[in-house]
């Protein structure tokens, strides 16, 4: 139970740490930073699908997909679009696009702790079930949090922040996924639990991430050999979850 709560305290860390990635983009000129992140969605996008297809789902159907299987992977959708609907959570992955207005500050901020929240307790949850899914899933949500995080510090500053306040303020929301985390880790869930609800609720909102907000922007790309360099980023994406078997 200690190698378990070490992992996941130190994969909550690390993502945490990722919220301060924002400042070493400021020197970057906006063509090439478009450039990175286009590339990076993508890669994020195949490692989400890869890690809900190749290893949050097939751990689920070990102890048998049933109904209330069925029903977590829905609320995981669910949860994440109401989070997103209705607490003006937004993820941004393109914050140099024109037009991309971002009036609602503080409610980002909220939205952006409720969802380090829930990443805190995914974490917890999937290092609990195993470490090689654990590890599996702490990738997964990392390259999904890069792009992310780049898009909140550019939101802060966009709102009027300084620039060391948008650090302070998008590290802080990052640490509310320890709450979420040590939450699964005192409770000690039981495994079938985890398995029967947690888990499917992982995939559905990964899910949701990859198919609501990443892949629609990958689509607002038309050129040629710039689709091509996303489809590899995909292909990668799901490769690494694929190679992570091998922990297994």
């Amino acid at each position: 139970m200690i190698t378990i709560w070490f992992y996941t305290l130190i994969s909550i860390l690390v993502i945490s740490l990722v919220s301060l990635i924002g400042i070493i983009t400021l020197p970057i000129k906006i063509k090439k930073l478009k450039t990175i992140l286009f590339f990076l969605i993508s890669f994020a996008a195949g490692a989400l699908l890869g890690d809900t297809f190749i290893h949050l789902i097939p751990e689920t159907a070990e102890s048998g997909f049933g109904i209330l299987a069925s029903i977590a992977v829905t609320s995981g959708i669910l949860i994440f679009f109401i989070l997103e609907k209705f607490i003006q959570w937004r993820h941004c992955h393109m914050p140099i696009s024109k037009g991309h207005a971002h009036p609602f500050v503080f409610m980002n901020l909220i939205g952006d702790g409720l969802h380090n929240f829930i990443d805190g307790m995914i974490i917890a949850a999937s290092y609990l079930v195993s470490i090689p899914l654990g590890i599996a899933t702490t990738i997964a949500v990392l390259l999904h949090e890069i792009p992310q995080e780049i898009g909140e510090f550019g939101v802060l500053i966009h709102g009027g922040f300084t620039k060391a306040k948008a650090l302070f303020f998008n590290f802080l929301t990052a640490c509310v996924a320890f709450i979420g985390g040590l939450l699964i880790l005192i409770v000690n869930i039981s495994p079938e639990t985890l398995t029967t609800f947690l888990i499917p609720f992982t995939a559905g909102g990964f899910i949701y991430i990859a198919g609501s907000d990443l892949i629609p922007e990958l689509h607002k790309e038309t050129e040629v050999k710039r689709s091509l360099i996303q489809l590899l980023g995909l292909i990668l994406g799901i490769a690494v979850m694929l190679l992570l078997i091998l922990l297994e």
